[in-house]
């Protein structure tokens, strides 16, 4: 080989190198700031990301079922369609079992609800869920996007460290858009932190770190929960509007979200109420 060739080879070999270097450096670049660690955009349903959740918490009227059934959970078209369907009869709803180890009666209503419980789990960041409802503002409506720590007991329980009652450190929650059709209105939800009061029986404080918040319920929003140094902030559509200040620091563990529609009342309801969820997200902070 003459020297002309062994040069050309290791000049294109030293081009080759430049830019495979530069390229991955423009990927660093891309990596720093809010980084996706999590996305479901709800193009079928992924039991890597979701699984049944079935208890029974707050007096709720409805039962929740596994699976879809009565059209209750839907995937299609690029969306997740949770529904509260009434039924033209009453079943009875075993599997939805109190913290007390009481059974819910039998009931004409019934729903989905999902978490991601030892499935997709973060500490601090930011989630954020893009969600629309069909219906607003009637009496019972209790649709909610939240998260949870991970070590909750409630069901369901896989996992031996998952022994600590709600809201003790371990098991805290954050609302980030829960609609109370009662008292929202047809634009009003709430966001919040929920601190516990002191022992698992005395439970938590709803109302202190509670932000009344406004939006379009009825088209797409984006809710979101972001750590902010020790603040938690509230987002709508990218925009802050409400924070819990100070208090972070306490709720930072491990936590799991959670889409459900209730029915909070005893009020009559007809046909069904719907939560459609875009996409599910969380990020990290890569500096």
């Amino acid at each position: 080989m003459n020297n002309v060739n062994v040069l050309t080879i290791s000049l294109l070999a030293f081009g080759i190198g430049s830019f495979s270097c530069t390229e991955k450096s423009k990927e660093n670049i891309k990596k720093k700031g809010w980084v996706i660690d999590f996305i479901d955009e709800f193009e079928f349903f992924n039991d890597k990301n979701w699984q049944n959740q079935l208890l029974w918490v707050n007096d709720e009227d409805q039962c929740y079922v596994r699976d879809g059934e009565y059209n209750t959970r839907e995937v299609s078209n690029g969306s997740l369609k949770l529904r509260l369907v009434k039924l033209d009869y009453e079943r009875s709803c075993s599997s939805n079992v109190s913290k007390f180890g009481k059974y819910h009666p039998e009931t004409q209503y019934v729903s989905g609800r999902l978490a991601s419980k030892n499935l997709q789990e973060f500490t601090g960041g930011r989630w954020t869920a893009k969600i629309k409802l069909n219906r607003a503002g009637e009496a019972g409506m209790f649709p909610a996007w939240w998260i949870l720590g991970a070590r909750n007991n409630e069901p369901p329980i896989q996992e031996d460290d998952e022994n600590i009652c709600w809201p003790l450190p371990g098991s805290g929650e954050i609302d980030i858009m829960e609609h109370h059709g009662t008292h929202g209105g047809h634009t009003g939800y709430v966001g919040r932190s929920i601190l516990p009061i002191g022992t698992c029986d005395d439970g938590g404080d709803w109302w202190t770190n509670q932000v009344n918040l406004l939006s379009n319920l009825s088209e797409y929003n984006e809710y979101s929960v972001e750590w902010l140094g020790n603040d938690l902030v509230f987002r709508l559509n990218g925009k802050e509007v409400g924070r819990n200040i100070g208090i972070a620091g306490k709720l930072l563990e491990p936590m799991f979200a959670i889409l459900n529609y209730a029915k909070i009342s005893k009020d009559h309801m007809d046909g069904e109420w719907e939560m459609e969820v875009d996409w599910v997200k969380h990020e990290k902070w890569v500096d």
